[in-house]
């Protein structure tokens, strides 16, 4: 028996199942998962350029005969949607599976999308793991059931699932031999003229699927004492337990298709029924399509965010837990850039220059709180540099303030390198600044294509990023050291100047968690005359006293990376 995380648990699944392939593009709350298959016996595994990508290398693998598994979060299913609802066509060789990562509270993502409706649209069967044990079980039957069924499994995870430890019974790894390819265009070549056929193939799959959900053992019923009866999945059932022990509870393993046989039984032997589930009316709605009516709750249940037993409790109208009161004197701990990120300086300057900053998603999406306040918008993985052009063109023609689209070089790889090639092919203007901080850093400082590290550290070639840029034709390209406050203001200046030009400037310094090298710390000296300059930069290294409004320098969280010192006028930061 060990303690794993649910994200430890799908890996350790997939290699028992035999699975030799695993592909993903780093994404909270996902990532551990491949980096955890990666290091198991027997195994190739390795970071993709996005999902899409990691979908399309899993397929191709399956179809050849082995067995594979692709992870993301669940924004990175719609950035592998295409290839996901044509694989619904085509089917499987080997055993696929596909794991979606939820993130019900929006911890590390831009909102709260229900993975559920993906696997509906699709056609394709998902499972939905309440803890570690059946993050493993589901996991490690899924590819039998890929092959039964001719169709990759989808294992829906969430925030809690994927980080919480709870005991697993591991096993051993299972013999598994690649089936033999063969080629079959009408069953992977998705031309109309093939195509049609398999949709045929995939409604019967469908039917074949209906059925077999209603006796598969993942969907189980806890008979309560009382008259109330409870449908839900995943993390929110283990809510539910502690919070409603005398309920009856349908947990369904299966979350598509729906059991709507069982769903019927289950709602008859109970009084009152009713669904929870987070963030999302994907289960409710599935129920009522059974003909089940489903009860309001006496009070109403969140509609947004993570659940709790407290919350699920005062939905029914008991008393929720006794807990102790959040202190009122605690100080508030917005995230913040690291003291010495290299990314620091660019949004100074661009707050200086009141630029427009189209944002992308990374750590230095953290550019758009306080004190630097530098971004104005942030959407999508790749949208900064396709909203900048945006910007230009609705502000063509006219005197404007300069439009700067800000991105990290792994982000550039996933996505953004597509959008710079629509701008450039459509001569568009303004400037892209690559953040090359070395490194994805915000998922944990994994590889990307840029600074040529692989998942599973094998020989890889490191891509020429100003050489790509260049070849793209972009005429204006500079490598421009973050540090540098003088460097950077210059590079910002001139690029923004020219109104009717594409620049592109290459930030490139290591993430400090990257090289982890600390310099003799910065002090504050007596000529401070309390400015407040430094503290803008939002260095989480700097105070600065309520009273005399003089700076400091907390030693233990300074890297002696000396940006604040090119800020002082009076020469007042000084290293010790």
């Amino acid at each position: 028996m060990e303690l794993l995380s649910g994200n430890e648990a799908i890996a350790q699944g997939a290699w028992e199942a035999g699975a030799t392939i695993g592909v993903a593009y780093p994404g909270t709350p996902s990532t551990e998962t491949l980096e955890c298959f990666g290091r198991k016996e027997g195994v190739y595994a390795e970071w993709c350029t996005n999902e899409k990508v990691a979908v399309e290398v899993g397929l191709g693998a399956s179809a050849a005969g082995a067995r594979v598994i692709s992870t993301m979060k669940h924004v990175g299913v719609n950035v592998a949607a295409d290839p996901l609802f044509t694989a619904a066509y085509t089917g499987v060789g080997g055993g696929m599976v596909i794991l979606a990562a939820d993130d019900p509270g929006m911890y590390s993502s831009q909102n709260e999308q229900d993975s559920h409706y993906y696997a509906q649209a699709a056609h394709v069967p998902m499972m939905d793991p309440a803890d570690s044990a059946e993050a493993l079980a589901f996991t490690r039957d899924a590819f039998e059931l890929s092959e039964r069924f001719d169709v990759p499994f989808m294992i829906r995870s969430s925030v809690r699932v994927s980080h919480t430890k709870t005991p697993v019974e591991v096993g051993e790894r299972a013999a598994f031999e690649p089936k033999p390819y063969e080629k079959a265009p009408q069953k992977w070549v998705m031309m109309p003229a093939f195509a049609k056929p398999r949709r045929k193939v995939q409604l019967e799959r469908i039917e074949d699927l209906r059925a077999w959900v209603e006796e598969c053992p993942y969907n189980v019923v806890t008979k309560g004492a009382g008259r109330v009866g409870v449908i839900c999945a995943g993390a929110a059932y283990q809510h539910v337990a502690e919070a409603l022990p005398e309920a009856s509870v349908l947990k369904l393993g299966v979350t598509w298709p729906l059991p709507a046989g069982k769903i019927r039984a289950f709602a008859e032997s109970v009084e009152e029924l009713y669904v929870v589930e987070e963030a999302s009316e994907y289960l409710a709605s599935g129920v009522a399509a059974c003909g089940v009516g489903v009860r309001a709750f006496p009070h109403e249940l969140p509609r947004d965010g993570e659940l709790s037993p407290g919350l699920v409790r005062a939905a029914f109208g008991f008393e929720a837990p006794e807990h102790l009161p959040a202190r009122d004197d605690l100080p508030g701990r917005p995230p913040a850039l690291c003291p010495g990120c290299p990314h620091r300086l660019v949004f100074k300057e661009l707050t200086r220059l009141r630029a427009v900053v189209t944002g992308d998603i990374g750590c230095y999406t953290l550019g758009a709180l306080p004190p630097l306040a530098a971004m104005d918008t942030c959407v999508d993985m790749g949208a900064s540099v396709s909203m900048a052009h945006g910007f230009e063109l609705a502000w063509a023609g006219e005197e404007h303030r300069p439009v700067v689209a800000v991105i990290g070089d792994s982000t550039f790889g996933h996505s953004g390198l597509s959008s710079l090639i629509s701008t450039v092919y459509n001569c568009g203007s303004g400037t892209v600044c690559i953040l090359d901080n070395r490194t994805t850093a915000m998922t944990g400082r994994q590889g990307n294509p840029f600074n040529g590290v692989t998942l599973q550290q094998r020989p890889s070639r490191e891509l020429d990023l100003e050489g790509v840029v260049r070849a793209l034709g972009v005429e204006d390209v500079r490598v421009v050291d973050p540090h540098d406050m003088t460097a950077v203001r210059t590079a910002l200046k001139e690029a923004t100047s020219a109104a009717d030009e594409l620049s592109v400037l290459i930030f490139r310094a290591p993430c400090v968690l990257l090289e982890r090298k600390r310099r003799p710390p910065y002090a504050v000296s007596a000529a401070c005359t309390g400015c407040g300059v430094c503290t803008t930069l939002g260095c989480p290294a700097i105070a600065r006293d309520a009273e005399t409004g003089t700076a400091s320098i907390d030693a233990g969280l300074c890297i002696g990376c000396g940006q604040c010192a090119q800020y002082c006028r009076f020469d007042a930061i000084v290293a010790e």
